[in-house]
């Protein structure tokens, strides 16, 4: 799942909420040089990633991206299924998701010194372009993805798997409706574990 999935799946622990999102930028055992409870986001982070990867629900949308963009077929579905998540942010949110993503901006400014260099330079782009709220329109994936493409080491095209989602629109949104509950699940589960 991309960033606003792991944000969400936090729940209302803001210290969760900081390791769930820096963690892709903590590599290995780094974890260790943050508060506790941080680490435990950042571990939540990775078992998120480990229960969807392998998920099968997860694995048919992947299939059908995988001829043309092999191994980025994954990271595409993480930013269409966050898309999913933000275009229908009221099935799963009370708060909605303009007043959500500017808590959660406020939140990492308050927390500066724990965010990982690498989350310090992307901070001001993502606040600038409110990519949360841009994950609720096909067009603003479409710039998100060329912004990620970009950064890749050869021409990814990521951008171009718009015209996929596009065209098997319903078919993407079933399986994001399908497979979300079960990861709500999972996720619950695992943080009453860290808790314990």
């Amino acid at each position: 799942m991309n960033y606003l999935a792991h944000i969400y799946l936090s729940g209302t622990d803001n210290e969760l909420k900081i390791g769930n999102f820096i963690a892709d930028s903590v590599k290995g055992k780094d974890f260790l040089k943050y508060p506790a409870r941080i680490q435990q986001g950042i571990i939540l982070h990775r078992a998120i990633d480990t229960y969807t990867d392998v998920h099968p629900v997860f694995g048919k949308s992947r299939k059908r991206l995988f001829p043309q963009y092999r191994h980025y077929s994954g990271v595409i579905v993480d930013m269409f299924y966050d898309h999913f998540l933000a275009a229908n942010w009221n099935k799963y949110s009370k708060e909605p998701l303009e007043e959500y993503t500017n808590n959660f901006y406020t939140l990492l400014e308050k927390n500066w010194e724990f965010l990982p260099s690498r989350v310090q330079n992307f901070y001001p782009y993502m606040v600038q372009d409110d990519w949360f709220l841009r994950y609720a329109t096909v067009d603003g994936i479409e710039k998100i993805l060329a912004q990620m493409s970009r950064r890749t080491s050869f021409i990814s095209k990521l951008h171009h798997s718009v015209k996929e989602l596009e065209e098997d629109y319903d078919n993407f949104k079933n399986e994001f409706l399908e497979f979300f509950p079960d990861l709500i699940d999972f996720t619950a589960k695992e943080i009453d574990q860290l808790k314990n």
